[in-house]
């Protein structure tokens, strides 16, 4: 790892929304790489949600998880819509108004903790600091960084100092949108740094109890498409004997029972596991990952250069990210749980397209794209305090 040029003391803020994981995965990756590799700068990391009414927070967070589980198709309409509808719009202003009105302590912690730069992994506090430099009441550079493989139209507003594109048609789609180009940044989504130094696959199956040398999958979400996950995993330990899967339940205690009783039939073939914050350690000794689409999982599989088969992609920009891998030969696509089913048959009977898909993968990947937004965010933020 090369060193990075060295920095005077600076104040850094990151702003998520925890409106799905992502969001926060995003601006929790760049304050663990921050942290390391600039110590000299003051890093703090706030999530927008935990300063706002708790009426508000259900709305926005938890509304959005219900439509997209519920109702996705409405959420389809609904991000369609927003994503073509102009800034100046009717709806628009009465949507940014009532998110000025719900986020005052919001703003007022920016203000205590007096940044010299903000990173912004949400579109909603980078329009809230929007408004505020429009008004005279913020002079600080702002700085987006659009989390999905896609770019919807409300990532997209004035007065920010750049943006940090996942690819080049992201950056393309920027332009036609009207951002300069000197504002856009090809980086890649940032991911943490464990994701950049794959552990050794003998010392992580020897973790969970498997056998390296066996074909592995990794397990990661259930969903519409694919069913119950522990119904899920013992469909998948039917495909080939001498086949393991590691589940993982997340902070589903009920999951992970269910789980947990499943394995005890099947002699050691399958691993339960809860919430991790180690995931780079399960991905280590897996041939292929089964996964939603999000913009962040996809991002770490293709940083340590794994597989996908994606499913039951969120309607917009799940879909979108899954259309890109698709492209790319870095992923298959199972439409239902007999497409899952054949997928990781496929995969495992045919060696060589396992092994283009992994190269594909493997050439996506931007393990380091957190260091490239830090070096483009702390030099502007030097220049424009220096100025």
């Amino acid at each position: 790892m090369n060193t990075p040029v060295p920095v005077p003391a600076k104040r850094l803020l990151l702003l998520s929304v925890s409106a799905g994981a992502g969001h926060v995965r995003a601006a929790e990756a760049l304050h663990a790489w921050a942290a390391t590799i600039y110590p000299q700068v003051r890093i703090q990391h706030l999530d927008a949600m935990d300063y706002v009414p708790s009426g508000f927070r259900e709305i926005y967070s938890t509304l959005y998880l219900k439509l997209v589980a519920r109702y996705p198709t409405l959420w389809s309409l609904l991000y369609q819509s927003s994503d073509k509808a102009p800034p100046d719009a009717m709806a628009q202003k009465l949507r940014r108004m009532v998110e000025r009105l719900n986020t005052r302590a919001l703003r007022k912690a920016v203000t205590e903790f007096g940044p010299d730069a903000v990173i912004c992994t949400h579109f909603l506090p980078a329009e809230i600091l929007m408004h505020e430099t429009e008004r005279g009441r913020f002079d600080r550079p702002v700085w987006v960084q659009v989390t999905d493989f896609d770019l919807h139209g409300l990532w997209v507003m004035p007065h920010m100092a750049g943006y940090f594109a996942a690819n080049e048609e992201v950056a393309f789609r920027m332009r036609r949108a009207g951002i300069e180009p000197s504002k856009i940044h090809v980086t890649g989504i940032p991911v943490m740094p464990a994701f950049g130094f794959a552990p050794e696959r003998a010392q992580c199956a020897k973790e969970l109890g498997l056998d390296p040398e066996r074909f592995t999958i990794l397990l990661m979400g259930g969903g519409a498409g694919l069913g119950e996950l522990d119904a899920t995993a013992e469909r998948l330990l039917t495909i080939d004997p001498d086949m393991q899967v590691i589940a993982l339940a997340g902070r589903n205690a009920d999951l992970l029972e269910k789980l947990q009783t499943l394995a005890g039939k099947h002699s050691g073939r399958l691993s339960p596991q809860g919430f991790s914050d180690r995931v780079e350690r399960l991905m280590a000794c897996t041939d292929v990952v089964v996964t939603k689409p999000g913009g962040l999982t996809t991002s770490e599989c293709l940083a340590m250069g794994l597989p996908m088969i994606v499913h039951s992609p969120i309607p917009g920009q799940e879909e979108r990210n899954a259309d890109y891998l698709l492209e790319q030969d870095a992923a298959l696509k199972a439409m239902d749980d007999v497409g899952l089913e054949y997928r990781v048959w496929q995969l495992v009977h045919e060696p060589m397209l396992l092994q283009r898909i992994r190269d594909n993968a493997k050439r996506l990947g931007k393990p380091a794209a957190a260091r490239g937004v830090l070096a483009v965010v702390l030099g502007k933020a030097i220049g424009h305090a220096s100025a």
